[in-house]
């Protein structure tokens, strides 16, 4: 889909061409005198349009409106949140009308973070999965023209971001949503290769003879049961001075997750397709990156791999030695993230970060914890962990900081390796941290849990692209604060999508 935005008075809206027109109606509505000001001021009189988000008041072929298909939809103080409701509630209708090119119009100045609000909200709605159906229902949605009364610089860059982040959301959701015969190890890194060559950034992918070398041994015990060899896919982000440290981003990229020889139950199993969300995040945040070009350095790692049961698949009791050196004594071969992690957090030294974060489907437990609305957050920085869960806030991509005490790590003591992989199920999302926290010493480190946010069950079935969003505003934080000492430069921002 492509965005445009453009300055829009609701007089300029009743000459809009496009197939269907959303009128944003929020408290303090003055009316002009054009048709839309008139039929939104009627409305309200009669009281057949409410401004509590989410109302909708539907019109067809008004006079004086060029649009033949229009809603009225309420959205109250108009807040981002108010404004996400709003295009929610109404956004089903458009879908089902097939409209090619929508515009979407505040009849108010709106508040600037409504902007990224409209632009998600609609991305969201009209994203449609194809890519392995034989007849595709395809998206029907072409264009989303946003109309505002002003266009400032601020609602342009906002817009921008937006734009950008909706595509590198689209990214993740795609790889996230591939069945795993669509979405190997092998084929992961063929993607970031080709994302890296359209966006010119740089891109290795590491076999198993590279990773031996390396010392991965961890990584590479849950590898040992699949046929599909594992990829280790390594991107680079530069876009200012070398000399300045990057963020290191490590997405862990199960693309299938049985369990191994501690096999999951059948029932829904199909879903741990998506177990590899946290690689598909970071794809994203790639694809992002490269759409803004924002002053920052970025590295992305993804250590992909299957967990497959085959004879040759590491045992329940087995001992391996990651690449840190440590010995890790496997008692559950389903906790298999923090076995392939813990071997990225070690290589991810190398650059010397200004903060190492790692993405991961990580356990049940933080599903139990928080539910589908937050991530579960770890940090060992309290100023990380602060610009984190901001960045969650602005983004709409709502994080939760949890404890990392001490005293969690004794569950994860072994007489027979220097940690055991698991630690019990009291506190799990926790045991895992600290497994993680071991391996990440060398710097500011924050760790991600998004089993319960990076996919939907059930009728709604599907990757959600989170957290994109979460980390896009983190990064960009980081941009700012350098332009806070260095003079800002121009950029434009391509907001069509591929």
């Amino acid at each position: 889909m492509n965005f445009e935005i453009t300055p829009l008075t609701l007089a300029g809206a009743c000459q809009d061409k496009s197939d269907a027109l959303i009128v944003l109606v929020s408290e303090g509505f003055l009316a002009g005198k054009d048709a839309l000001s008139l039929l939104i001021a009627h409305a309200l009189e009669a009281k057949d349009l409410e401004l509590k988000a989410g109302k909708i008041l539907a019109a067809y072929r008004v006079p004086g409106i060029h649009s033949p298909k229009i809603w009225l939809v309420g959205c109250a103080q108009g807040t981002p949140v108010q404004v996400k409701t709003a295009l929610s509630a109404v956004m089903p209708a458009i879908k089902s009308a097939q409209s090619k090119k929508l515009t979407v119009v505040f009849a108010s100045a709106p508040q600037t973070p409504a902007v990224q609000a409209a632009i998600l909200t609609v991305a969201e709605a009209s994203y449609v999965y194809t890519t392995t159906q034989s007849k595709p229902v395809g998206r029907s949605l072409s264009l989303l023209k946003l109309g505002v009364p002003s266009l400032s610089p601020v609602v342009q860059k906002t817009f921008d971001i937006a734009t950008a982040m909706a595509m590198g959301i689209e990214v993740a959701k795609e790889w996230a949503n591939r069945p795993a015969n669509h979405a190997t190890p092998t084929l992961l890194g063929e993607a970031a290769k080709a994302l890296s060559k359209a966006a010119k950034f740089s891109c290795e992918v590491l076999g198993p003879k590279e990773v031996d070398k390396l010392g991965m041994g961890s990584f590479m015990s849950v590898a040992k049961g699949s046929r599909e060899p594992l990829r280790f896919i390594v991107m680079k982000y530069q876009g200012t001075a070398k000399t300045q440290a990057p963020v290191v981003l490590v997405g862990k990229g199960i693309t299938f997750d049985t369990g191994g020889i501690s096999i999951k139950p059948a029932a829904e199993m199909d879903e741990m397709k998506f177990d590899m969300s946290g690689a598909a995040s970071v794809l994203g945040v790639f694809k992002s990156l490269s759409l803004l070009k924002p002053a920052i350095n970025v590295v992305g790692l993804i250590p992909a791999c299957e967990n497959m049961p085959d004879g040759l698949a590491v045992k329940p009791g087995d001992v391996v030695t990651s690449m840190s050196g440590q010995t890790i004594e496997i008692l559950n071969t389903d906790a298999e993230g923090r076995l392939v992690l813990c071997d990225a957090l070690t290589y991810a030294e190398r650059f010397k970060p200004k903060a190492g974060i790692d993405i991961a489907t990580l356990t049940g437990a933080c599903v139990v914890a928080l539910g589908a609305v937050r991530s579960g957050l770890f940090a060992t920085d309290d100023g990380l962990a602060h610009a984190l869960e901001q960045a969650g806030e602005q983004a709409m991509d709502l994080c939760w900081r949890m404890p990392l005490d001490e005293d969690y790590a004794d569950a994860l003591k072994s007489n027979f390796a220097d940690v055991a992989n698991v630690g019990g199920r009291a506190g799990g999302a926790v045991t895992a941290a600290k497994f993680l926290q071991r391996f990440a010493k060398a710097f500011a480190w924050a760790h991600l849990d998004i089993a319960g946010t990076a996919w939907k069950g059930g009728a709604a079935k599907g990757a959600t692209g989170r957290p994109v969003g979460l980390l896009m505003h983190y990064l960009l934080s980081h941009e700012s604060a350098h332009q806070n000492k260095v003079s800002p430069s121009s950029r434009k921002v391509k907001s069509d999508a591929d």
